[in-house]
């Protein structure tokens, strides 16, 4: 596939990526020449050991941190090419955000905070396409409420609605059911999957739970800071049996070349 074809289909994608944390004895290689797209209209998921580098690509791949070499793009805007103004509005026109934290705001009420990074940017959100997302996330009967009146999990549904109220090119999902229950996780990522399919959406999600990952359309898989292997219709005993496989290699290879001479990368 040439570069523009894979440009043209990819929301989100990152280019021969290097990221270099400290110099000298300290320096630890977090990416090391890491090229891969996340198609459009599509649920991807990023796995890895840890310290594979997983959540380090995606805060390159989505603007929250810079690249030592190589590039990132969203769409075909290079980040590199951005000042920090101009990346601070691409961030906030383009790209949406759901952590494992729901970071809502415990004064404001349900709809007030799905809402905040449209009135924050002072954009008049798409009433029709808003009720729709209400509809989607299953929060029509709390919209008044505020944070400390929900579950956990009713609070990540809010963190996703929020994400995707301004209709972004991609939302990047960072471990977005750790600090929930396994019932409450089921229906965030049932909720994930639904909404890409229903809006068309991009979703780059970091998880290190295979469960989690089977509901993406596509697992991409890091390994010591290297894109090591793709996985498409994804199941959990799948990704566990390639999971399984990368801890028996570094087992083997830590017995044979003895105490690391580097620094483990950052997850």
């Amino acid at each position: 596939m040439t570069t523009t074809t894979i440009a043209a289909a990819s929301a989100a994608r990152v280019v021969d990526a290097v990221k270099v944390y400290g110099v000298g004895d300290t320096e630890v290689r977090a990416l090391d020449g890491v090229s891969v797209d996340f198609p459009a209209g599509r649920f991807t998921a990023i796995m890895g050991p840890s310290g594979s580098g997983k959540s380090t690509l995606m805060h390159c791949a989505a603007g929250l941190d810079t690249l030592t070499s190589g590039a990132a793009f969203i769409g075909d805007t290079d980040l590199s090419a951005l000042d920090d103004r101009r990346l601070t509005l691409l961030r906030r026109e383009r790209i949406g955000f759901v952590f494992q934290a729901f970071n809502l705001l415990p004064t404001l009420t349900v709809a007030e905070n799905i809402t905040l990074p449209l009135d924050l940017a002072g954009t008049t959100p798409d009433r029709a396409g808003l009720d729709a997302l209400i509809d989607t996330v299953g929060l029509r009967n709390r919209l008044h409420h505020r944070p400390s009146q929900l579950s956990g999990g009713q609070q990540q549904r809010v963190a996703v609605a929020r994400a995707f109220a301004g209709n972004p090119d991609v939302v990047f999902a960072d471990e977005p059911t750790g600090n929930l229950d396994s019932r409450s996780g089921e229906e965030v990522l049932r909720l994930l999957g639904r909404t890409v399919r229903r809006t068309g959406r991009t979703v780059v999600m970091v998880t290190h739970d295979p469960v989690a990952a089977a509901h993406a359309d596509e697992v991409v898989f890091l390994a010591d800071g290297r894109l090591v292997d793709r996985m498409t219709e994804p199941t959990a005993e799948r990704v566990l049996d390639r999971m399984k496989a990368f801890d028996a290699r570094s087992t083997t290879e830590a017995a044979v070349s003895g105490p690391a001479t580097r620094g483990a990368v950052r997850s």
